[in-house]
C-alpha cells in the first residue's frame, strides 16, 4: 500500500461525511447563512463553530437535544461542563420560577449570595472567602489581578495548553487577543522544568495559574506530583498558587483539590456551580480576598453589575443545596471513569490508535498509541479523525464537541452511556482501515 492511500481514503470519507451532514440538515444550514447577515462567521462563540455549518439546536430536555432539522441528539457536550444539571432541570427551574416571581435587577444584596457563598466555602475548604463574578474567564483575570496586586509583582506562570478563559489561552503558542500580562509559559506535568521555572523567576513572580486538568486542552490530568512540587515551589518563591478548577470542581464535593490533597492559595470557579447561569468565582486564603473588603480604606474594586443576579444565585443555591449533593458527585465521577475505561478497552480490543484520556465525567479523545502527559504528545493528532468521529457520531445520534470532548451531566444514564459506548465500539469497526492508516 503506497503511504499516500490511507489519506487520500480518509479525505474520502470525510467529505462524504461532510456532504451527509449537510444534505441532513438545511434548516441548520438556512439559519447559518441568516446568522451570517449580522454575526461574523454567523458567530458569536467560536467553539460552537465547525464546519460546513453548525447545528441550530431548538430544544432541550433531560440529557437530549433536537436540532432545527427535527434530529435528537443524547447529548454528551454537557455544555462544555456548564450542563451539569442537564437541559430544564425541575428544581433548577422551580428556583429560576421562585427568583422571577420577586423581581431581578433590583441593584442591591440578596439573601441568596451570602447562602450560595457559605455552600461554596463549606465544599472548598482552601476557599476562606469567595467573590462572585460571570464567567470562568472573569474569576482568572480577577485571581491573576489579586495575586499580582497582593505581592507587587508582574509576572505570571501559565502551562502550554491551558485555557483559562477567553483572553487567557496558551494552546498552540498562545493568542493574540490575550491580556497582556508577564507570561512565564511552562511545559505541562513536567515538575522539575516548572519547579526550576519558579525558582528562576521567584522575585517577580506573582502566581502560578493551573489546571489539574487540562480541559480545553485535551482533558489530560495534572499528576499530583506535578501539582504538589508547584506547590512547593510556589511557597518557596512566595508566590500565590492558583487552581483553575472551572471545570474539575465537578470531579468531587470539594474539586479535584479535594480528592489530591493539595490546597492551592486560591481557586477559581464557574460552569455549574451557578446551576448552569451565567457564573464565576474567585476566592481563597482570607488574607488575599479581605483585600476586597471595601470597610477597608484600602480595599480593593471589583465592580459587576451581574456578580449577585438574582437568576444565578438562586439556581446554584437549589443546585448545590438539593441535586449536586456529594453523594451525587461521587457517583457522576465513577462513572465517567467506567465509560472512559469502555472505549478505551474498545480500542484496545481491535488494536486501535485511540485514546481516551480526562478525569471522571470528562474525556477526550485522542488518535496516538503512545501515552498522553501533555499536549506535545498528541502533537501528530489527525484532526481529520476527529472530524470523522464527530460527524459520524451525529449521524449515531450522539452530540459530543467537535474536538471529541465529552462532559456527562447527571441526566446522562446507563441507557445511554451503553449507547455511546456500543456507538463508538461500531464506529471502530467501520472505519478499522482508516485508523490503520495511523499505525
Amino acid at each position: 500500500m503506497s503511504e499516500t492511500l490511507p489519506n487520500a481514503t480518509l479525505d474520502a470519507a470525510l467529505a462524504e461525511a461532510r456532504e451527509a451532514y449537510v444534505a441532513r440538515n438545511p434548516a441548520s444550514l438556512a439559519a447559518h447563512v441568516e446568522a451570517a447577515a449580522s454575526l461574523p462567521g454567523g458567530n458569536t462563540r467560536t467553539v460552537l463553530f465547525h464546519g460546513p455549518f453548525p447545528l441550530l439546536m431548538a430544544r432541550g430536555k433531560g440529557c437530549r437535544l433536537w436540532d432545527a432539522d427535527g434530529h435528537g441528539y443524547v447529548d454528551l457536550l454537557g455544555e462544555y461542563t456548564a450542563g451539569l444539571y442537564g437541559h430544564s432541570h425541575p428544581v433548577i427551574r422551580a428556583a429560576l420560577d421562585r427568583a422571577l416571581d420577586r423581581g431581578w435587577n433590583m441593584g442591591g444584596h440578596g439573601a441568596m449570595e451570602a447562602r450560595l457563598a457559605r455552600l461554596v466555602c463549606a465544599r472548598f475548604p482552601s476557599v476562606e472567602l469567595v467573590r462572585f463574578t460571570n464567567s470562568g474567564t472573569e474569576a482568572n483575570l480577577m485571581a491573576i489581578a489579586t495575586a499580582v496586586a497582593a505581592t507587587g509583582r508582574r509576572k505570571v506562570m501559565v502551562f502550554d495548553g491551558a485555557y483559562h478563559g477567553g483572553v487567557l489561552y496558551f494552546g498552540g503558542g498562545g493568542s493574540t487577543v490575550n491580556v497582556p500580562h508577564d507570561w512565564v509559559v511552562a511545559p505541562y506535568n513536567d515538575a522539575a522544568g516548572a519547579a526550576a521555572l519558579i525558582e528562576e523567576h521567584a522575585e517577580d513572580l506573582a502566581c502560578v495559574l493551573v489546571e489539574p486538568m487540562l480541559g480545553s486542552g485535551g482533558c489530560i490530568p495534572a499528576e499530583p506530583t506535578f501539582l504538589q512540587a508547584l506547590r512547593d515551589a510556589a511557597d518557596r518563591a512566595g508566590a500565590v498558587l492558583v487552581f483553575d478548577e472551572v471545570m474539575t470542581s465537578r470531579m468531587s464535593a470539594g474539586g479535584q483539590q479535594a480528592r489530591l490533597g493539595i490546597a492551592p492559595d486560591m481557586t477559581t470557579l464557574g460552569k455549574y456551580i451557578g446551576g448552569g447561569m451565567s457564573f464565576g468565582a474567585f476566592g481563597g486564603k482570607r488574607a488575599l480576598m479581605e483585600l476586597y473588603d471595601p470597610r477597608r480604606p484600602d480595599a480593593l474594586p471589583h465592580a459587576g453589575t451581574f456578580n449577585n443576579n438574582v437568576l444565578t444565585m438562586h439556581a446554584g443555591v437549589a443546585g448545590l443545596e438539593e441535586v449536586f449533593t456529594a453523594e451525587a458527585a461521587d457517583r457522576l465521577f465513577n462513572r465517567g471513569e467506567a465509560l472512559r475505561a469502555r472505549l478505551d478497552a474498545a480500542a484496545a480490543e481491535r488494536g486501535a490508535p485511540v485514546r481516551w484520556t480526562g478525569l471522571g465525567s470528562l474525556m477526550a479523545p485522542h488518535f496516538v498509541r503512545g501515552p498522553v502527559r501533555r499536549p506535545a504528545d498528541v502533537a501528530d493528532d489527525d484532526p481529520r479523525l476527529r472530524e470523522l468521529l464527530f460527524l459520524d457520531m451525529l449521524g449515531r445520534g450522539f452530540y459530543l464537541a467537535k474536538r471529541g470532548m465529552v462532559a456527562l451531566s447527571l441526566e446522562v444514564g446507563a441507557a445511554e452511556r451503553d449507547g455511546f459506548a456500543a456507538a463508538f465500539a461500531d464506529w471502530l469497526d467501520a472505519r478499522g482501515r482508516l485508523l490503520a492508516g495511523k499505525s
